[in-house]
């Protein structure tokens, strides 16, 4: 993922941010009208850091972007 590179971030440190993150904001898209949800959690480091995740059809969470805050 190049959002990961952009940021000096790892899988890991995806990973990471997902397992330890918490629901700070539920959204729904303007085209589609799926939901999504921005997760706020920590890197292998400890820095805060964002997720914009949504599930697929099947139960599969996507992710659509992560940065550091």
């Amino acid at each position: 993922m190049e959002e990961l590179d952009d940021d000096n971030l790892t899988i890991l440190d995806l990973e990471n941010i997902l397992l330890s993150s918490e629901i700070v904001e539920r959204q729904r898209d303007r085209k589609t009208h799926e939901r999504k949800f921005v997760v706020r959690g920590t890197t292998v480091g400890g820095l805060q850091a964002e997720a914009v995740v949504k599930f697929g059809p099947l139960g599969n969470l996507f992710v659509i972007t992560v940065y550091l805050v």
